[in-house]
């Protein structure tokens, strides 16, 4: 298997032993970060996500094989797959399972992607409804090889899941399209209830972490949702060899374009092809960082250590709602 996919991979290649790749190995190095926890030792119990293969979880799972689907609770392995599809929610992953990148975190395929389906946008929109969802979230890979990214496909899928099923409100997780503006204004004119593009790490370790994306590009990327009117969210993966400081500042930054959301998560590495995990944030300190970030101005950050960018997202969306109206001037009170 090589790094980063499930096939031909972006030419990265393993170090000594198979312990991650020379090159993303050297990119930490270069940001001041070395060594790392071993892959196979004991994770911290707070890390220890419950396995629940119940009747939601099963429904849901042959939902999305029956329409061809793909989530990226799947693609990307995560902790908290058990506990959404429990409870009938996922994110589904559109434009294909292959992405033209290769984050040093990311599980996802990354072989050469395929042509779009041009049926994806009214299956999904079919699952929703069949799932009876009144949150839906909707993300994909990476489509660096689309004249716009595959944000015309964002735009579909959000229509047509509101043509199937009006009421369910509708959060997107979008990849940056290189900045285009047009592209974005595609997926900003569809009007989701949530725009969310993820920071991912800070800015030191950009280049480390995802050297295909740019920190100020993703922050100008939730400035032009926030300038459209949307609700806007972010986050951040925690446990690159970060310091406490510098995810201060990431919240500062996100706080400054006006983000309303921001999820914060521990990193876990899904093979020894993948970037080394530097240490294990603790549960007090994601909740230090709510805190500060909640008295920055952020609406919501939801954050703890299986915290992922899709989590509780219809919760966070209320909450922010909630925050939001409070905040709101009261008008109308008149002069007496």
């Amino acid at each position: 298997m090589a790094p980063f996919s499930r096939g031909e991979g972006p030419g990265e290649r393993p170090g000594p032993s198979g312990e991650g790749s020379l090159r993303l190995r050297g990119r930490l190095a270069e940001a001041g970060v070395a060594g790392g926890h071993d892959l196979h030792e004991r994770k911290p119990r707070w890390m220890r996500a419950e396995v629940r293969i119940g009747d939601g979880y099963l429904r849901l799972k042959r939902t999305m094989r029956e329409l061809g689907l793909v989530t990226v609770c799947e693609e990307a392995g995560c902790p908290n797959i058990f506990e959404c599809w429990a409870d009938g929610t996922a994110t589904f992953m559109i434009n294909g399972e292959r992405c033209t990148r290769a984050c040093g975190f990311c599980l996802v395929d990354t072989r050469r992607p395929g042509p779009l389906d041009p049926d994806e946008p009214a299956r999904v929109a079919e699952a929703v409804h069949r799932m009876g969802l009144q949150y839906a979230v909707v993300t994909a890979v990476a489509r660096d090889d689309l004249p716009d990214g595959g944000a015309s496909a964002f735009a579909a899928t959000i229509d047509a899941i509101r043509a199937r099923t009006p009421q369910v409100a509708i959060e997107v997780l979008i990849p940056d399209c290189k900045g285009d503006a047009g592209a974005l204004a595609t997926i900003f004119d569809a009007r989701p209830d949530v725009l969310n593009h993820n920071l991912e790490t800070v800015a030191r370790l950009q280049r480390a972490v995802r050297p295909s994306a740019e920190y100020a590009r993703s922050l100008a990327v939730l400035a032009a949702a926030k300038r459209a009117g949307l609700t806007t969210k972010s986050g951040l993966v925690l446990g690159f060899g970060e310091t406490f400081d510098e995810v201060v500042a990431a919240l500062a930054d996100l706080a400054g374009v006006g983000t309303d959301i921001v999820t914060l998560g521990q990193y876990l590495r899904p093979s020894s092809y993948h970037l080394p995990v530097a240490r294990w944030w603790e549960p007090d300190e994601f909740a230090e960082l709510a805190r500060i970030g909640e008295r920055m101005g952020i609406a919501h950050v939801e954050a703890g250590p299986l915290t992922r960018s899709s989590y509780h997202a219809r919760q966070a969306a209320g909450a922010a709602d909630d925050a939001a109206t409070r905040a709101a001037p009261v008008t109308g009170a008149g002069r007496h």
